[in-house]
Parts: structure tokens; C-alpha cells; sequence
């Protein structure tokens, strides 16, 4: 980092601990523990990509280019006051950051905005949720060029991209823990099979956990709320750290594992036919299911929505709960 013109000796009053987090690849990243610094940090408010919005847009294109930027926050410098604030403590000395370190309250917003700016008036063809970028086109004479002026972009203001990490001109590629292209949307079969191990879970961090994991990909799962309700149950305020199992959340945890594990796969919205809603409800939950008529005629799901009755809403009569369920 030294030699990188990362960080450099510090004399600042601020000194926090280094944390170092192996990486997919089996190289270490290198963190510092800033919950202190963050818990008293000015929050920044740019709005963060919607994983959910950025999926939609690629799932119809022909052609998809991925692009991770490497070190990405470290290409981002630190003024004077915030590299004070930045310091932390290692066996050879105190240092501190010249550039955005990971672990900062603020880091991701702040890279997200300039990537979007960097990307400005390339919406039609580029997304990026951080650091991962996608190219997306319906030809190959468009996507040749397309991925050029990205590139072009990324060279003007001095990033860098990780060649190995790149995928190039793929009719599905792996995004944002998705396998996304050929107008289909599905898990990313890595996460599924992590799932699909699980154990059962003995504590509500764990449960919270085990939720969040599956949680993200509820797009697939028809009635998630509904189904999810015995597990989600347990982490409510006021319920023992040491979670009581019972045979009601054996069998949510089996449905859930099972919803994904079966290969759901949703298609991809065009925004340029009619849509169509169907609802259901239950004594316990709102579901519903986004789909589209293709060529001949048959409907494909495009995202399965489902939502938690509060208390006061599980007494509502069957037809109002059918009208919330459309609103």
C-alpha cells in the first residue's frame, strides 16, 4: 500500500484496528474497523442502485460485458481532514489513508456517485451497482463500440479495470448473485447450493442470517412472506437469542431451500408489452405474480410479491385483503 501510494505515516490523534477479510480469490482485503468513526460519521445520502431495477434492464439484451473495477475505492483520493480521521494502527506504526479505505460509513455512496457520473448519458446501454459495471446491447456492432466508450470512460479518469474478472460479449453472465441474459433471470447456482446446505439455524442472528440469505432472491419464491412466517417470527423484539425450533419452522426452512433449489427461473420484463397482475391472499399474507404473454400466447412470471399481514390487516374481511392485495 506503501509502495501503491495508498496510505503513508500518520501523526493523527485518530487510531483504529486492522481487520483482514480473505476474498473469493484467496487474497486478503485489507479492512479497518471503523464502527467507532462510522457511528459518529454524517451519513452521505445518494440513493444506491436497486439491484432489482439494474436486473431488469439487462435480462433482454443480446449481448452483456461485465467489468470489476479493481481496488476501486482506492482510486478515490481522501482530503486532508478525513486521512486524520482515517488512521489506523499496525505492529510497524501508526498510518493512515491518502485514498478511500474500505469500511467507511460513507464509501459506498461516494463510489457509486462517481461511477454514475462517469457513466452519465451511457444509461441506455451501461449500468453499475458499485464497482461492477455491465454493458448491455442487442447487436454486436453496438456492443463493440458501446464497450469501448465505457472503456474509454474508465481510462479518462484513471481507473482500472480487473482484466481476469471481465466477461466479454456473453449471452448470460453472472450478476449481482444472478445469472442474467437470453431474456431469463435466475439464482446464481453458487448461492443456491449454499442454501440449499444450510443448517438449521439455533440462535436469531443466525435466523436473521438464514433470511437475509434467501430474502434476496424472494423475487422467485411465490408467497415468500407467507412461507418465511414461522422463521421470521423469531426475530421479533422481545424473543430469546437462543431460538426455540419447532416443527412449524422445520418445515418453512424445507420450503424455502426447496423453492430455490428446485430452479426457479423468472423471465425478464419488456417494457414495451402488457403487463398482467395476478393476487392471492391468506389469512396471514399478501401474494401476487408480475407476468407477460410471449409469442404464442403463454405466460411467463416475471416477479412473485408477497407481503406479511400486520395484525390489524389479519382481520380485515376476504375482500378487503383481495384489494390490498392489488394495491
Amino acid at each position: 500500500m506503501l509502495a501503491l501510494g495508498v496510505i503513508q505515516p500518520s501523526a493523527s490523534p485518530w487510531a483504529l484496528l486492522v481487520v483482514l477479510v480473505p476474498k473469493k480469490d484467496g487474497s486478503v482485503r485489507f479492512c479497518v474497523d471503523y464502527r467507532k468513526l462510522n457511528a459518529i460519521t454524517v451519513s452521505d445520502a445518494y440513493p444506491m442502485a436497486r439491484p432489482d431495477e439494474l436486473l431488469d434492464k439487462l435480462g433482454g439484451a443480446r449481448y452483456l460485458t461485465t467489468m470489476d473495477l479493481t481496488k476501486g475505492y482506492w482510486q478515490v483520493l481522501l482530503d486532508a481532514d478525513a486521512r486524520l480521521k482515517s488512521a489506523f494502527i499496525t505492529p510497524l506504526g501508526l498510518y493512515e489513508f491518502l485514498t478511500l479505505p474500505f469500511g467507511l460509513k460513507g464509501a459506498p455512496a461516494t463510489f457509486q456517485r462517481l461511477v454514475d457520473q462517469l457513466l452519465r448519458g451511457m444509461e441506455s446501454f451501461a449500468v453499475a451497482y458499485i464497482d461492477d459495471i455491465c454493458v448491455f446491447s442487442q447487436t454486436w456492432e453496438d456492443h463493440v463500440s458501446q464497450v469501448r466508450q465505457v472503456l474509454d470512460r474508465l481510462q479518462g479518469a484513471g481507473l482500472t479495470v480487473k482484466a481476469e474478472k471481465c466477461k466479454v460479449g456473453m449471452a448470460e453472465v453472472s450478476y449481482l448473485g444472478h445469472r442474467v441474459g437470453s431474456s431469463c433471470l435466475k439464482p446464481e447456482p453458487a448461492n443456491v447450493e449454499v442454501i440449499r446446505d444450510w443448517p438449521a439455524p439455533r440462535t436469531k442472528k443466525q435466523v436473521q442470517a438464514f433470511i437475509g440469505m434467501v430474502g434476496y432472491y424472494r423475487r422467485f419464491v411465490p408467497h415468500f412472506s407467507a412461507m418465511a412466517t414461522p422463521i421470521t417470527e423469531l426475530c421479533k423484539k422481545g424473543k430469546p437469542d437462543k431460538v426455540v425450533w419447532t416443527e412449524q419452522c422445520q418445515e418453512a426452512f424445507w420450503a424455502l431451500k426447496e423453492a430455490l433449489v428446485s430452479g426457479p427461473v423468472l423471465v425478464t420484463p419488456d417494457f414495451d408489452k402488457p403487463f398482467v397482475v395476478f393476487t392471492d391472499t391468506s389469512d396471514t399474507g399478501l401474494g401476487a405474480v408480475l407476468m407477460q404473454e410471449d409469442e404464442k400466447g403463454e405466460r411467463h412470471p416475471i416477479v412473485y410479491l408477497s407481503k406479511k399481514l400486520l395484525s390489524r390487516e389479519q382481520n380485515s374481511v376476504a375482500i378487503e385483503k383481495e384489494c390490498l392485495a392489488m394495491v
